[in-house]
């Protein structure tokens, strides 16, 4: 009998669920199902608050109903935008029937964006709903722990916050307890001096550009890659849209078409990647004669955030260490070397622990053409050993270390033939545009790329003793 009342509940179960789908089967167009699903069987529902003003009359006349609203980074939404997320629903004698509104979002970090100096500044239309319940001293509950980064770098910004920890995990998964390989810190600051007697450029109004650091940030890039790490774990951040274009074209020219290296999983902006992580973050400054809106101390805390397991910031050192709002964090970066420490004995995947000192002597790069120089030299060894490796013959090629005395050529990036962007938007790249598009990938169908070398000259004029493995890319310009 037990058996026999089981399955009659399985059953009319069953029977249950066709009644709840029969509506839907009815209907045919796939607009009508939509807004079945939408009004009759959907428990959650996501949208941005843009999506949520152009829908609001087709959402209201469908008699859509719900009780609560969950927002997410609440802190970088126009006051404004919040409440139209609040009426999507008709009043049910004359009360919204809405019980409970969540807020969560960093007021930290960076606000929404108001290109308007006017409006931004003067009628403080930058604040948020979020922002003004923290400043009227609305009950909050602010989360004291966090799961992202090694605790190391989490002390670069928990200054910021108050009794910011971390969570377990942190200190157990096996990720966070192993060592950058390659490299002796797990973040450094780099100083970057001039290139040819250049620091900062405009090539246009607000375009702000440094070839320096663009060809420092890609030839580490590199060497990343030359030592096994994946390029998706891997993005390039810059505070300004004239260096984001810039590090894209070296990439392209240098990285593109050769498989050993491929292009990163991203080359954006500081401001558009707000919200988002990798592990490996390669961080360039840009500015060398004023410190610029990264005085912004909400800008500088996204920076330091977006990294889980390596942080590398390229900066002019002497410029960021006066800045007194930078101090807290500045003060940290400059305690460990301001050149970068190589473990050139190491590969990926990690099998360093992060209290163990490599064992090899660290390999101290002195500057830019020093870095590019000695990539130049890992990748020939990388595809000779390779060939020997192809005819059943390996052998480990030893690197002659590089010369300390460079000679200095052009750049193969012209800034010139970049286009002038708006002077408000390179200074702060709103968080609704569209999402930048994904390099290009390496082009691994061509079989004799791996022994292709094209774009991989470094800035400096090397050794010509052997011709075939040198590539001129001096004077070409990167439409």
């Amino acid at each position: 009998m037990a058996i026999a009342e089981g399955c009659f509940k399985h059953l009319e179960k069953i029977f249950i669920q066709l009644d709840e789908f029969r509506g839907f089967e009815l209907l045919r167009r796939g607009g009508d199902r939509t807004n079945y699903l939408l009004t009759k069987e959907a428990k959650i529902i996501a949208m941005t608050c843009t999506h949520a003003a152009l829908k609001r009359r087709d959402m209201v006349d469908l008699n859509f109903q719900y009780d609560n609203v969950l927002m997410e980074e609440a802190a970088q939404i126009l006051e404004i935008e919040t409440f139209v997320p609040l009426m999507l629903q008709k009043p049910q004698d004359g009360v919204s029937r809405l019980k409970r509104m969540i807020l969560i979002g960093d007021h930290h970090q960076l606000p929404p964006v108001i290109k308007n100096m006017a409006f931004q500044k003067f009628c403080n239309m930058e604040q948020s709903l979020f922002t003004r319940f923290v400043r009227l001293g609305v009950p909050t509950v602010e989360l004291d722990a966090q799961g992202r980064s090694r605790a190391s770098l989490c002390r670069l910004y928990s200054w910021r916050y108050k009794n910011l920890g971390n969570l377990p995990h942190v200190y157990r998964w096996p990720e966070y307890q192993m060592a950058n390989p390659g490299f002796f810190y797990d973040f450094q600051l780099i100083n970057v001096d001039d290139f040819n007697g250049q620091g900062e450029s405009q090539p246009t109004p607000y375009f702000y550009q440094n070839l320096a650091e663009a060809e420092y940030v890609v030839a580490v890039y590199m060497y990343m890659r030359l030592q096994g790490y994946p390029a998706h774990k891997i993005t390039v951040l810059t505070t300004y849209n004239g260096q984001k274009h810039l590090i894209r074209d070296v990439l392209k020219q240098r990285c593109g078409r050769n498989p050993f290296f491929g292009m990163p999983d991203k080359v954006t902006s500081v401001d558009r990647f707000q919200g988002q992580q990798n592990d490996y973050i390669l961080l360039s400054l840009v500015r060398t004669r004023a410190v610029g809106h990264l005085r912004d101390v909400r800008r500088l805390v996204v920076a330091l955030s977006r990294a889980r397991l390596g942080l590398y910031a390229f900066a002019r050192v002497s410029l960021f260490c006066n800045c007194y709002e930078l101090s807290p964090a500045f003060s940290q970066l400059m305690e460990r070397p301001l050149k970068v420490y190589l473990a050139t004995e190491e590969m990926y995947p990690p099998r360093r622990k992060t209290d163990e000192l490599p064992a090899c002597n660290p390999f101290v790069v002195e500057d830019m053409p020093h870095m590019a120089h000695y990539v130049y030299q890992l990748y020939s060894k990388r595809v000779q050993e390779m060939r020997l490796r192809t005819q059943g013959v390996y052998q480990s090629v030893p690197i002659q270390p590089p010369p300390m005395e460079h000679h200095k050529e052009k750049s193969a990036v012209d800034p010139e033939t970049r286009q002038e962007d708006n002077p408000e938007e390179s200074e702060n790249e709103s968080p609704d545009e569209a999402e930048d598009e994904k390099p290009e990938e390496a082009d691994r169908e061509n079989p004799e790329a791996a022994e292709d070398e094209e774009g991989l000259r470094p800035s400096v004029e090397e050794d010509k003793s052997d011709p075939k493995e040198m590539v001129q890319t001096s004077d070409d310009n990167v439409s």
